[in-house]
């Protein structure tokens, strides 16, 4: 069932029209309706907004429609209004629960660290063009999903900086097998070592094995990236997260004591195999603080973002905090 009943639609609910928020039309919903999925009833109505907001803005928050008794299936079932099929969380950085049915726990770090700003999969040549995320315990204090617009933060990146990163583009390494991280047994979904190869040949992925079964990888990507609709160009890379100074002083020279720097879990470089300024990511990580949009969490919220022009990241937060999160429309970077 379906209904072209207008929704109330918000450009002016966050800084720059950043997530659009959206909500069901108020007073007329039966007594039936009101314990039903909303979403299932306006879903014509649903698509026709993403369908006009999600291009211009990035970003668009669905509040209202999960009903009183939101789970954790409820993201698979919404996002699969947008989509037949979702993706499954392949070659990941981060560890997190696979549900079933295409939808996975938000990044499993504890409460008391910040996740920066990124767009997901942005590490690889292969990502999802959609990715939602559905409200089923908000959290009491923090534990926000930061987002920002990546055409804001392509064009306020020091332009010397940017051509740098473009004509270079970026080498990210990874160790794993080591303790330190994850396994490659759980970034590759497989404990067979021929399927890992496989893998990495078909995606572009150098590799090689190292002692005691362990392995390293290392691949050069993008630094920025045209949109495959819009065509507008969008600061699009992971270097601020996986580069060593993302770790606290401490806790680096603290790693730096067990392995060597070849050996992290992860960092990154120029394409070239040259040292990032660590000078040059302090400017930015500058600009993607000056973008950030914060907004708290209701339960049975979806935020529904185009993954490559919208960043999302995490803060801190005490208490119960149940995200899950689906992807969707596979893209992948010519070479």
């Amino acid at each position: 069932m379906s209904s072209n009943a207008d929704l109330i639609i918000s450009t002016g609910f966050q800084q720059n029209g950043l997530p659009v928020l959206i909500t069901p039309p108020k007073g007329n919903e039966t007594a039936d309706q009101v314990n039903r999925k909303l979403w299932q009833i306006y879903s014509d109505s649903i698509r026709k907004a993403a369908a006009s907001h999600l291009s211009v803005s990035g970003g668009v928050l669905f509040r209202g429609f999960a009903g009183e008794q939101t789970q954790e299936k409820f993201c698979n079932e919404f996002a699969k209004l947008f989509a037949d099929h979702l993706l499954s969380y392949e070659f990941g950085s981060t560890p997190r629960t696979d549900l079933g049915d295409g939808v996975y726990t938000a990044t499993e770090y504890p409460s008391h660290q910040v996740i920066p700003l990124h767009n997901e999969q942005s590490y690889t040549l292969n990502w999802p063009l959609n990715i939602w995320f559905h409200c089923v315990v908000a959290p009491k204090d923090g534990g926000e999903t930061p987002i920002a617009d990546s055409r804001r933060i392509y064009n306020k990146i020091p332009i010397d900086v940017r051509q740098r990163f473009e004509s270079k583009k970026l080498t990210y390494v990874r160790n794993y097998g080591n303790g330190l991280d994850l396994s490659w047994e759980q970034v590759f979904n497989t404990d067979s070592k021929a399927e890992v190869e496989r893998y990495c040949r078909k995606h572009h992925i150098n590799f090689k094995w190292k002692d005691g079964a362990e392995l390293r990888t290392w691949q050069k990507c993008q630094a920025t990236a045209q949109h495959h609709t819009t065509k507008e160009w969008v600061w699009f890379n992971q270097a601020h997260l996986f580069h060593v100074s993302n770790i606290d002083l401490a806790t680096r020279e603290i790693l730096l004591d067990v392995v060597a720097v070849q050996d992290l879990p992860r960092n990154v470089y120029y394409g070239d195999g040259g040292e990032i300024e660590e000078s040059i990511l302090a400017e930015i990580r500058g600009v993607l603080e000056q973008e950030t949009v914060y907004f708290p969490w209701q339960q049975g919220d979806f935020l529904m973002l185009d993954n490559m022009l919208t960043a999302h990241g995490r803060s801190t937060f005490s208490g119960d905090r149940k995200i899950v999160v689906a992807m969707a429309n596979a893209y992948s970077q010519p070479l």
